[in-house]
Formats: C-alpha cells, structure tokens, sequence
C-alpha cells in the first residue's frame, strides 16, 4: 500500500470528524502538527503528503525521493514550491471553493458586528444598565443600517460574487474593481476603477488572492481614499493589508472601524499594531472553519487523493 503522511491534521480535523476514508487507501500516518525540523524524518519515505500550512519547499522536496503526490488541504497553495514540484513530477492538488457560503457568511458577521453591536449591548444588559435605564431603550455605540450603502468588493471570485448577491440582498449598491467585463456581470454589480471604489465606498471586502501586486494594496495612500464613516472587511489574506497603515488610519479616524479574519502573520505576535488598534475586530483565521466547510474539504481531499491513485488526477496546480 501506498505510504501516506498528513503532516498537520488538527486545524481541518480537530476530533469531530473521521480520517477513516483516507487510511483506508494506504498505509496512512496522521499528525496533528508538525515543526519544519520534523518534515523530512516524518515523510521520507511517503509518496503522499497532505499538508495544511507546513510548506514544502525546493530544499525540502529534493531530499523526499519517493514523494509523487502533495494534497494542499486548503485553496491556496503558496506553501509549495510548485516549480520544484514539476521538475521533481510531484502532483500538487488543492481544494477550490470549498468554504464559499462559510466565508460569506464571516463577512456579514462581521459587517453586522460592526453595525449593530451585538455583543456590547447584549454584555451591557448583562451588566444591568437596561435594568437602570431611565428610557425604554439605550445604545452605547452608532447602529447603522447597511440598506442604501455603498458596499465595494476587490475581487469577483466565487467569494466576491456570492458576497456581492448577499449585499445586494440587504439593499446596498454594490461595486465592484474585477478584471470582469461589464457585460458578464450581473445587473445589480457595476465594475469600476480600484480609485473610484475606495473612494466611493460605505463598506471595502477583500477577495483578491495574494499576489505581488496585491501585496499591501491597502495601504496609506488606499486608504486616504476611504471615508473616515466607512469599514473594511478581509477575509481573504492578511498581507493584502499593511497592518501599520491600517492602525494608524483608525487610531486617527481617517477609517471608521475593520472586521478582519486574516493576518499577515498567524498566529500573530504579541506587538501586532492592529491587536490595539481603535474600531479594529478580529477573529482567528475561522471563516473557513465550519464544520460543513471541514468536512467538504475532507471528503475533496480524499477524492483527490483516490483520484491520482487510480490515475484520474483532479483538481491539479501543478
């Protein structure tokens, strides 16, 4: 049987779902984490691999001789040197569009955290100021109501599309900078300049990949552009964001508030400018994490996985 490794299994499967299938088509090792010191000792004879986060790079893969197939346990795969993986013919899969709706759903969370205050108020009814209140009613924050906004979408992937669909659902204009035409996009969608959406918008979401050019792409100068009223949310890669920028321009309220679900480095470290940062709310790097998110990228990780050994690759990067 065919010698496969899951270096780092815990993030997709923390107990409440099954490996079975999978070691059901080899001779399978399962590992919670795995420390870059221990790649090699633990795979050096496995010719699969899935990996979550632990990269696989060129200096890594020369010295796994045996290794003809990584599975990325995620949609992005700049974890892999995937040139290295080609002139090695290694097989490199990932798992496209597997947390489409679990994604959506974190942006509006955090919009409608943002907007209604959840949390506050119902922890200051908790706190009893209902109880003493002189009125009917009481807010400590702003509630806004997001119909009639502008909402701005970077991005018109699955994420972005369906994002937007929701959007215009709550009543909001929606716009968006894609490298779609006009024509292809549905009437309640306008394409527009990068510029004119940073400057236009109620509300900016984030679903570009990471690129070089998108690197940083928010930051002092994007976000001059912004109303000082208006909100960012990313839920796509953290260095999309100048984290810096970013705080300064709340601390300053040049930008009213953030919801954000990524980082540029994760966990983040202690001194992190945006961990302290005014109007800033952040979440661990879960919209993906849903149970039915999980188990669809378990049971696409399997498929893959049976997929190349019978000679039938899908959902191939490399």
């Amino acid at each position: 049987m065919k010698k496969i490794v899951v270096l780092d299994g815990y993030s997709v499967n923390p107990g409440d779902l099954s490996w079975d299938y999978l070691t059901s088509l080899g001779n399978c090792t399962l590992y919670d984490r795995t420390d870059k010191s221990e790649i090699i000792e633990r795979t050096k004879n496995a010719e699969i691999i899935l990996t979550n986060k632990v990269p696989l790079k060129a200096d890594t893969l020369k010295l796994l001789p045996s290794l003809r197939y990584i599975g990325v346990l995620a949609t992005g795969y700049n974890i892999i040197d995937i040139e290295a993986a080609k002139e090695q013919n290694i097989v490199v899969t990932n798992i496209p569009a597997y947390s489409t709706q679990s994604v959506v759903q974190m942006v509006f969370a955090h919009l409608l955290n943002i907007t209604n205050q959840v949390e506050l108020h119902s922890g200051k009814v908790r706190e009893g100021k209902w109880s003493v209140c002189k009125d009917f009613c009481f807010w400590d924050t702003p509630i806004t109501e997001l119909a009639g906004k502008t909402f701005g979408i970077i991005g018109l992937g699955h994420i972005g599309m369906s994002v937007a669909k929701l959007a215009d659902a709550f009543g909001m204009r929606v716009i968006a900078n894609t490298s779609k035409k006009q024509k292809d996009l549905p009437p309640y969608i306008k394409a527009v300049s990068r510029e004119e959406l940073l400057k236009t918008s109620d509300i900016v979401s984030l679903h570009t990949p990471l690129t070089p050019e998108t690197r940083n792409m928010i930051d002092k100068n994007a976000l001059s552009l912004m109303k000082p009223t208006s909100i960012l949310i990313n839920t796509g890669r953290g260095p999309l964001v100048n984290e810096q920028d970013l705080a300064d321009a709340l601390n300053g309220k040049r930008l009213y508030a953030a919801g954000l679900d990524v980082l540029s480095a994760e966990p983040p470290r202690n001194d992190n400018p945006l961990l302290s940062a005014r109007n800033c709310y952040i979440t661990p790097h879960i919209a993906w994490a849903t149970f039915e998110a999980r188990k669809r990228l378990m049971d696409i990780a399997c498929a893959n996985v049976k997929s190349y050994l019978e000679g039938n690759i899908q959902n191939k990067v490399s």
